[in-house]
């Protein structure tokens, strides 16, 4: 491994192919013109005809060199590096255009509007009818969901919790005392705004101080898979 691992076709779905015009202003970066269909992306040693990789550590650059990917994403002080028939898409920040690119191919995938039969939905909870909520999934009383997002199973989506458009929630999540932003995504397994810790110390032990806080996550933030992000003492 070099600089990506191959998407599998078992996991991930694919878009394409693109042009190479389209491929080089999602990349926003500068190509010559060829007129090429690019079909997907992968690493330079195994890129091929009709491929486009990238290059952003120069300690690959002797596998530039061998690379028969029919593009590749390339810093200007490497683009003459870059070798006959394959085409340098030249941009100051590689690793951001491969990421753009990278999502062009495969994209996330959209979501299916619908609440699970299996769903449990309390009274006074509001679901917006563009978002995917998943089998056994639990949506407590004035829990607000926005637009387009996707509650995987087994969720629970707790009182009073506000979530904005486009989040992605992933199975046995718990959110409580929360309010999230907008193209929040809280990967599997995590608990935000579980009650934390907080004791005073008292003669006979240690008294429960409650946590009257909560957890504000704001738009484009990610929480990875299992976790926990405690609620504020006050």
């Amino acid at each position: 491994m070099v600089e990506a691992i191959t998407a599998s076709a078992r996991f991930f779905q694919r878009d394409g192919p693109y042009p190479l015009a389209v491929v080089a202003d999602t990349a926003q970066g500068l190509a010559d013109h060829h007129e090429q269909l690019l079909e997907g992306v992968a690493p330079l040693q195994t890129a091929g005809p009709n491929e486009v990789s990238f290059l952003d550590n120069r300690r690959y650059v002797t596998v530039l060199d061998r690379t028969l990917a029919s593009a590749v994403i390339v810093h200007p002080d490497l683009a003459a590096r870059v070798p006959r028939g394959t085409v340098a898409i030249v941009t100051n920040e590689p690793y951001a255009a491969w990421a753009r690119v990278a999502a062009l191919f495969h994209p996330v995938p959209s979501v299916s509007p619908g609440v699970h039969p299996s769903t449990i939905v309390a009274e006074g909870a509001r679901i917006d009818p563009s978002t995917e909520v998943g089998p056994l999934s639990v949506i407590e009383t004035g829990a607000e969901i926005g637009p387009g997002c996707r509650i995987g199973p087994c969720a629970v989506i707790g009182s009073g919790v506000i979530m904005g458009r486009d989040c992605r929630i992933g199975a046995h999540v718990t959110l409580s005392h929360a309010l999230l932003g907008s193209r929040v995504y809280v990967y599997p397994g995590a608990r935000i705004g579980q009650e934390g810790f907080g004791f005073a110390s008292v003669e006979d032990g240690f008294l429960s101080v409650p946590q009257l806080g909560r957890v504000i996550l704001e738009d484009d933030v990610e929480v990875g898979a299992n976790t926990t992000i405690d609620r504020g003492s006050s």
